[in-house]
């Protein structure tokens, strides 16, 4: 199994365990963050950009899938809203990649491992075009006035999804 970190700064050498933000976390241990090789499309924007993303998996009906791909070769979504397309063009991600031998699962649905241990990064692989990025991992890319609509429809599915920086997204319509 592949984990990363996906960064925009460039010159990370060290991780050291953070105290989780996140409320349903135990505050007492500090984490180190990592993304399997899968759901790491979820983590291909820029950091503030607010996403929805979804993919395919044994459980997700025929009829969701009809629905919300519209293309039988892509297994997975990435939207943004419009705003963000200059942004997202003009970043450049860094993925550290982590040996898997101290992480473990934290969410499956979501692809999050952590660590509790210092990690130094085996590997940083430079991402300047995002878009190519997540062409070449067969994404589907959607880009939107407004997220809303689609998150309120694909948190009902049967698709598993990850909604990230939400709280930066456009005011519902």
């Amino acid at each position: 199994m592949r984990l990363f970190h996906v960064s925009e700064e460039s010159d990370i050498e060290v991780f050291n365990p953070r105290i989780p933000s996140r409320t349903d976390l135990d505050n007492t241990k500090g984490l180190v963050w990592a993304i399997t090789e899968q759901c790491l499309p979820n983590f291909l924007t820029p950091r503030n950009c607010p996403r929805v993303t979804y993919y395919k998996t044994e459980d997700s009906s025929a009829e969701d899938v009809e629905r919300y791909f519209s293309s039988k070769s892509c297994s997975h979504v990435l939207a943004i809203e419009h705003k963000w397309f200059e942004v997202m063009k003009n970043t450049t991600l860094y993925l550290y990649e982590f040996e898997d031998t101290n992480f473990y699962l934290q969410d499956e649905t979501a692809g999050y491992y952590v660590s509790e241990t210092v990690q130094v990064p085996i590997q940083k692989l430079v991402i300047t075009n995002l878009f190519d990025e997540l062409i070449k991992r067969n994404v589907e890319i959607r880009i939107v006035d407004n997220l809303w609509d689609l998150r309120d429809c694909i948190v009902k599915s049967t698709l598993s999804w990850s909604m990230c920086r939400m709280g930066y997204a456009q005011l519902r319509k």
